[in-house]
């Protein structure tokens, strides 16, 4: 592991956010890391898990540095750190008490009859028809024949993704260090006339999924909550990528622990 000297703040534009982010600062300052703009060790996001998703996007998915979350928002999947907890967590940090988990990222390839949109994802994808109207796709898996699906869409989501949008749908909760991708149904038709699997289908890193939109080509993307709408989509293709990010963990964190308390255990 690295030495943590240099640290970015990527900081949610809510006034709770930027008064954790200012007694951060001093707690980081007591134990001499410096806080900068450029050429750091260390990402931390001051928010929610859309805070996280951002950091991770804008610093385009680094490899070469590692990241960690404080939770000023609601839920908080992806930011481990409790605004209570910040003095421990650098007092952890300034004597190397943490652990580091590599996670894996979601890449994408959308062929239009125009041109080929390439995008990263640290949760998930959702295609659907642009317009909402139901949506036919061929999917592929290595370019074996999965399904014929029709629906409302589908969402693919990463290992870390699985407890996020995806949950909402009835997909499976995976391990977040598994590098898979959940092809996750939304809506599926499923009676006479269409026949589409109506559970998850989960996906090692070293398959590709490919989607061919039959019929309305025109195609609604949600990438990590951002929409984007293509036209004219041919196929899109979609897979682990080969790297992958260094998240920052303290040495008791647990998945495990996290599911049970973000997800099951009653506020107090």
């Amino acid at each position: 592991m690295r030495k943590i000297n240099k640290i970015k703040l990527f900081i949610n534009d809510n006034e709770k956010s930027k008064i954790v982010a200012k007694d951060l600062e001093l707690e980081l300052k007591k134990y001499d890391f410096k806080i900068v703009s450029r050429n750091y060790d260390l990402a931390i996001s001051i928010g929610g898990d859309g805070s996280f998703l951002r950091m991770v996007k804008d610093t385009k998915f680094n490899e070469d540095i590692y990241y960690i979350g404080i939770n000023s928002g609601t839920l908080g999947f992806l930011q481990e750190i409790d605004i209570d907890k910040c003095a421990d967590f650098v007092k952890r940090l300034n004597s190397d008490n943490y652990k580091i988990e590599e996670i894996g990222i979601q890449e994408s390839k959308v062929i239009t009859e125009d041109e080929v949109v390439l995008f990263d994802s640290l949760n998930e994808i959702v295609v659907r028809d642009m317009d909402f109207n139901t949506m036919k796709l061929d999917v592929y898996v290595d370019n074996e024949l999965l399904e014929n699906f029709t629906g409302d869409g589908l969402l693919i989501s990463t290992s870390t993704g699985s407890t996020a949008y995806n949950m909402s749908f009835g997909g499976s909760i995976i391990y977040n260090t598994l590098k898979t991708l959940s092809i996750t149904p939304i809506a599926p038709l499923n009676n006479r006339i269409y026949r589409s699997l109506v559970n998850s289908v989960i996906v090692p890193s070293d398959k590709i999924i490919s989607l061919v939109p039959k019929d309305n080509k025109n195609v609604f993307f949600m990438i990590d909550g951002v929409n984007k709408k293509i036209e004219n989509v041919i196929k899109i293709e979609t897979k682990i990528s080969k790297k992958s990010i260094k998240c920052l963990r303290m040495n008791d964190f647990h998945f495990i622990k996290v599911v049970n308390d973000k997800l099951l255990e009653k506020e107090k």
